[in-house]
């Protein structure tokens, strides 16, 4: 999932602000000692989303699956419950994400992709909302992996 382009068809669905927006948005936000990352859930898979460093662009986004030994990713709930209170909930919501990778791969074997293991050590919460990922052009369909990352 690296460098890409985009994977998916149809109309874009994601909304949010222009890429200049977006652009200043990224310049100004606050730095520190965690990461951006932005939840993407798609049915059977078991990655969590994808996390960029503070004033990177999403295009250096990596996908990475969690280890949750010492904190459970905001959703790690029933994949059985009502629609806002089941594992994939909060596809798209963004977060400040701590914690570390490991230097690890993991295979998560719906993709059949070998991914960054990061280590979840906490989050907090931002948006609900914050529209495309990658592109206004962006699609998200929650039965096939659609987004990649790449430039504007």
């Amino acid at each position: 999932m690296s460098g890409g382009g985009y994977s998916g068809g149809g109309t874009p669905n994601m909304g949010g602000p222009t890429v200049e927006e977006r652009k200043a948005q990224i310049a100004t936000e606050p730095r520190g000692d965690f990461y951006y990352g932005r939840r993407y859930h798609v049915h059977k898979t078991r990655f969590w989303g994808f996390l960029r460093k503070p004033g990177q662009p999403w295009s250096s986004a990596k996908l990475v699956v969690f280890n949750e030994k010492m904190g459970k990713q905001p959703d790690r709930l029933s994949e059985m419950g009502p629609p806002d209170q089941r594992y994939g909930f909060d596809n798209n919501y963004e977060y400040r994400i701590k914690g570390y990778f490991t230097g690890e791969k993991v295979y998560e074997i719906n993709s059949n992709q070998f991914l960054p293991e990061f280590m979840l050590t906490g989050y907090e919460q931002l948006d609900k909302d914050p529209g495309w990922l990658f592109s206004p052009r962006d699609h998200y369909d929650p039965s096939r992996i659609t987004l990649t990352p790449r430039s504007y």
